[in-house]
């Protein structure tokens, strides 16, 4: 049984909880959160234990009457690995902290990549992370993109991707977060840092991207041209893509033609907070021209690193492969979509 603490209980961390709770192999220590807020009070309710920086409810914000087990370093002593989902930077101020310990742990995309000795994308590169103490899952846009060219690095070789991503201006609790009426090339500079970020998991692939901010909170969009090394067919993309569990083929036949449809399945199908694990591919707007292929994909910001988190864990502290760590995580949360879309 590997022992999870989760440093951090917002948007990544709650969901990190929430899925190691469900894994077989895994229990969750507690959580640590520097406010004693409502999701403080839910997260007890879930049955996880507090911990707070400071020793002491007395000493930490928020006005919730929640109790607190102990202070973070506790937690990071306690547990196996630590999933730390602070907000970005301060992972790489916990680092000392958790070398200290000699606890393991996992770091989220928005720290640099030099926080850990490798990046990690389960369907990417996997084996990088087995043997480390340390590790850095990739951003969501960065996993979204990763799922998608690594099967097909494989059965048909890319040599290049050129991508646009439409992202969201914020999630729907940030109300901080915008812009409300503008669309901001974002950044104006070119590539965005996404492409060097997917390079720490598919180093050997040229990469060119745009980002673009929106006024929205569901999902982002990514529309992407794929420079294969083979020609293929567009029924043998289709085929390669709907192998891949974390990666759906949706169909307009489904009423499924925008994100807040996406989501709304999601929601229908009981999913924890509405969440889509997976890249959802549109499988109309699969075009090959020779050996460019073109399509277009949504991915949920707050939902699709959460596998890869599970993953990460298994890698650092087990000898589990990574195509049984996949699917035992897929298994344990219901990652596939396949039945109530394409």
């Amino acid at each position: 049984m590997i022992h999870v603490g989760v440093n951090g209980y917002g948007t990544i961390g709650k969901r990190v909880a929430t899925a190691v709770d469900a894994q077989s192999d895994m229990a969750v220590v507690g959580v640590s959160k520097r406010s004693l807020d409502h999701e403080a009070a839910a997260a007890v309710d879930r049955g996880f234990k507090m911990y707070t920086p400071e020793t002491g409810a007395e000493n930490a914000t928020g006005g919730c009457d929640v109790p607190v087990t102990g202070n973070t370093e506790a937690l990071i002593a306690e547990s196996d690995v630590v999933v730390d989902a602070r907000p970005a930077g301060v992972g790489a101020a916990n680092a000392s902290t958790y070398t200290s310990t000699d606890t393991a742990v996992v770091f989220q995309g928005g720290e640099e990549s030099t926080v850990a000795p490798a990046s990690f994308c389960a369907r990417a590169n996997y084996e990088e992370t087995v043997g480390q103490r340390s590790t850095r899952v990739v951003s969501c846009n960065t996993t979204g993109l990763a799922r998608l060219l690594s099967p097909l690095n494989e059965q048909f070789g890319v040599e290049s991707v050129d991508c646009t991503l439409i992202r969201r201006g914020g999630d729907p609790t940030q109300s901080d977060r915008g812009p409300i009426n503008d669309i901001l090339p974002d950044p104006v500079t070119v590539p965005s840092h996404h492409a060097s970020d997917l390079q720490t998991v598919l180093p050997t692939i040229e990469v060119m991207s745009k980002g673009v901010t929106v006024p929205a909170t569901l999902m982002h969009l990514h529309s992407l041209t794929v420079r294969l090394e083979r020609a293929p067919r567009t029924d043998a993309v289709r085929t390669c893509l709907g192998d891949e569990r974390r990666v759906e083929l949706i169909t307009s036949g489904c009423g499924q033609d925008s994100c807040a449809d996406l989501r709304e399945s999601a929601h229908d199908r009981g999913r924890p907070r509405g969440d889509v694990w997976e890249n959802c591919v549109w499988s109309d707007s699969l075009s090959v021209d020779g050996r460019s292929l073109s399509l277009l994909q949504a991915i949920h910001q707050q939902a699709d690193v959460i596998p890869e988190n599970i993953d990460a864990i298994r890698a650092l502290a087990t000898d589990t492969d990574a195509e049984t760590s996949r699917q035992l995580t897929n298994d344990a949360l219901g990652v596939g979509l396949t039945s109530s879309v394409a």
